[in-house]
This record gives C-alpha cells, structure tokens and sequence, in this order.
C-alpha cells in the first residue's frame, strides 16, 4: 500500500434529500363531478448512507469529495399515487471505519463486515396528500402537507486498521523490517525516524496455508497521547489490532525503561488497550549472545516473557510466528 495513498481521515458536508410535498387533488371523472380528495403522498428524500467494502483498504476514493448530496423526494400526484423516493447517495467504505459529526464529535457509527450499512444522513419525510385530511365536517381539504426538509452537516470519518497484530514501538526499532521478512509488504525502510508515516500491512504465511494480518505502525514516542509526533493518529490504529506486538531494539539504551513508556502511553489513550494481548520483541538480536539476553531477561517484568529476533539472521522468526498463532487462537 503506497503511503501517499493511504487515507486515513477525510471530512466532507452531507446532505440528505428533502421530502416530497403531498399533492392537493381531486378526484374528477366523467359521471363523479365531484369526487373527493385523492391527493397522493411525497416521496421521502434520499439517505446518505455509508457501506461497508472488504476490497477497500483507505478512504482516498473520498479524499477530494467535499460534497455529497442525495436526491429529493417527488411530490405526489392525484388519484393517491406516491411520489418517487429521492435517490439514496451510498459512500463504500473500508472495514473499520467510524463515522463521527464533525461539530460536536458524536459518534455516529461504525462499519466492521462487508456489506453492512447504516444511514449517517436520514433523507426528509415524505408531506402526506389532501386524502389523509378528509373529515365528516371536511370533506373537500384543500391542503396538503409539505415535505420534510433534508438535513445538511458535516462529517469525519476515520478508518482504524483492521490487523490481527499491530507493531508497537519507537522509530527506528526495526517494525518494518521485521513486515518485510515475514510477509511481502514492502515498507518504506531508512536508517531516520518517522520512515513509516502510514500502516503498512502485510499477511503473514503460516503453516498449512495458514495465515494473519500484521500491521507496521508509525512509530510511538512519550507523549504521544498528548498528541506529540503522530499521536492520535498512530494510536487510534492500535485499538483494532488483536494482539499487540511490542518491538524493541537490543542496542536500547534501557529497554525495561522503553517498554514502560509504550506501555504508559497506551494506558494514557485509552486504558482499555491494556487488556489486550501482548507480546515483546527483542529485535536486532544478532548483536547479542545468550550472557547479554539472559541479562535482558532479567531486567524485564517477570510476565513478559521476551521473543529475541533477528530480521537479518531469521533468528527466532519462527518461533515468533508460532507465539503469534497460540495467542490468536487461546
């Protein structure tokens, strides 16, 4: 997935249809010169709705859509005849897509299975015809009820990468690299932070034509719950990712230390994050022997239970991946 085409937030004005106004009409025939009230119903106006499309995998298809705008209902006509329904405007989105007001910031909803839909903008009511108005005391109305109006406003929408691992670490902490060797992503990979910009993701092989969804995360620094370098946006990622895969380098200055601050800055977004899977990654592993590692061991939380890779040497590749496996399917 090319990074400049991956789109990740996009705001555009909605605009539903208005409804159709109901029609004042009588009914007149040859022999019935006075027929009563036969005045038909509007149409509704059009729904913008939103669709989910398991083929798409960013929302830059709407990126330069600033206006969507659904179609008006028709008014009716005499012998109670409906008007035609406003043409529905529908937005096909990628999975994990969340659709918020772009004012207020209320959730709207949010698109997870292929083809579920949902309406983010109701179209107006159709005004009801001069024949729902007849009473004893009226028998000949003549007045019809007007359409509703449609509804204007303006909307986000975020997409949250759906990945059953997403890579959790500093830049320059070999994410990316380790996406490279176990599938056949290709990320964008230098030796200077901030590489990786957008999610890469890649489909892992595993055995028996087994496979997952991993997801190379731009890069977490402290404070990026408060927003620093590409804070909210990398993290929101996060949240739609089964297990997390903590990455740090063996050549960290303190790597109990680095893993405290990825881990704080989680809980600090949404705590919640916190209750799923973890795993720890040592990588870069090769420039270490096992005095160094059982040293590393040590210094890390009982519970953490470290995997040492090496993308370069394929050192503990495998196993990883069968760790990865266990904890999808416990």
């Amino acid at each position: 997935m090319s990074g400049s085409n991956f789109i990740d937030y996009v705001k555009f004005c909605s605009r539903s249809g208005s409804g159709g106004a109901g029609s004042v009409h009588f009914r007149r025939e040859k022999f019935v010169p006075k027929g009563g009230p036969d005045g038909g119903d509007g149409g509704r106006g059009g729904h913008v709705i939103l669709r989910g499309n398991s083929q798409l995998w960013t929302l830059l298809h709407l990126k330069y859509r600033k206006h969507v705008i659904a179609g008006n209902g028709v008014g009716g006509s005499g012998a109670r005849k409906t008007g035609s329904d406003g043409q529905d405007e529908i937005l096909e989105v990628p999975l994990g897509t969340i659709a918020r007001d772009a004012e207020t910031g209320e959730f709207r909803g949010e698109i997870s299975e292929h083809d579920q839909e949902f309406i983010l903008t109701p179209g107006g009511r159709g005004g009801l015809g001069n024949d729902h108005f007849k009473t004893a005391t009226n028998q000949a109305p003549r007045f019809a009820q007007p359409g509703e109006p449609g509804i204007e406003e303006w909307i986000v929408l975020e997409l949250k990468v759906l990945a059953d691992v997403g890579l959790v670490g500093f830049p320059n902490a070999g994410k990316s690299t380790l996406l490279s060797t176990v599938s056949a992503a290709k990320p964008e990979i230098a030796n200077y932070p901030f590489t990786t910009l957008v999610p890469n993701l890649g489909v892992v092989s595993y055995r028996d034509d087994r496979s997952f969804v991993m997801a190379d995360l731009p890069g977490l620094i402290e404070g990026a719950s408060e927003g620093k370098g590409l804070g909210h946006r990398f993290l929101r990622h996060i949240e739609r990712n089964s297990i997390l895969l903590f990455v740090i380098p063996s050549d960290s200055k303190n790597i109990m230390s680095d893993y405290g601050v990825l881990v704080n800055e989680l809980e600090k977004y949404n705590p919640e994050l916190l209750d799923k899977k973890r795993i720890l990654a040592v990588s870069k592993s090769d420039l270490l022997d096992e005095e160094l590692k059982n040293l590393i061991i040590k210094e890390l939380p009982a519970n953490s239970d470290p995997v040492f890779i090496s993308s370069v040497t394929q050192e503990g590749i495998s196993g990883l991946k069968d760790r990865i496996w266990t904890e999808l399917n416990d």
